[in-house]
């Protein structure tokens, strides 16, 4: 108990607390890029994915001016929907680390591909729990994760400049974070909404046409 009161006690008190939030966010990655390693993957869906993980980076940077409005996050969800968990989560970090080199790398990086893999992780988890029946689920799935990505992105904020930890600090950067998180939560409803229906078909099409992960 002493010995782990001293480990907690260096990490959130020395100058390296932040190297160690970095690592740690990069080996949460691993248990799931080995997973999907582990699938004989053909030249054909490395491609898909590659596509998808622009699209989704590229689709970031004209929306870069409109803070919080994330159509990256429409194209992960939509891939994770289609493709399953483990193709969503990879397009989701892929498409962050992609995106960033255009738009600025730094130590937030690895929450963000944190978070869009998550993101895209848990929308194929529901899809195939058969939770996206209906369209409202799927709005109110986008909504709440633009609020869900928000309060991780925080995680980073309060490790990175909140020294040492408060419960005060902590409400503030959630309060401060709020509108920001409405924003993209209310950006995700309206891409989903207008364009989840046509996007959907066109994936299962091609999904279809090459059989595309049809073996997993």
């Amino acid at each position: 108990m002493i010995f782990k009161d001293m480990t907690l006690g260096i990490v959130w008190t020395s100058n390296y607390y932040l190297l160690v939030a970095v690592a740690l966010m990069v080996l949460s990655f691993i248990p799931l890029i080995r997973k999907f390693e582990a699938k004989k993957l053909e030249a054909k869906e490395i491609v898909i994915i590659a596509i998808l993980a622009a699209i989704a980076a590229v689709s970031r940077i004209p929306f870069a001016a409109l803070p919080s409005v994330q159509p990256t996050s429409f194209v992960i969800i939509m891939t994770g929907i289609v493709f399953g968990r483990e193709t969503g989560f990879l397009v989701g970090i892929v498409s962050a680390f992609v995106s960033n080199i255009f738009l600025g790398q730094g130590p937030w990086t690895p929450w963000q591909m944190f978070a869009w893999g998550l993101m895209g992780f848990t929308a194929g988890y529901f899809q195939k729990k058969n939770w996206f029946n209906s369209s409202p689920k799927l709005l109110i799935f986008g909504f709440v994760w633009g609020f869900i990505f928000g309060w991780i992105m925080n995680l980073w904020f309060l490790v990175g400049f909140i020294s040492p930890f408060s419960w005060k600090g902590l409400l503030t950067a959630y309060l401060a974070s709020f509108y920001f998180d409405l924003a993209h939560g209310i950006s995700n409803v309206f891409f989903l909404k207008v364009f989840a229906h046509k996007w959907e078909k066109m994936l299962q099409r091609i999904k279809r046409k090459y059989g595309l992960f049809i073996k997993n």
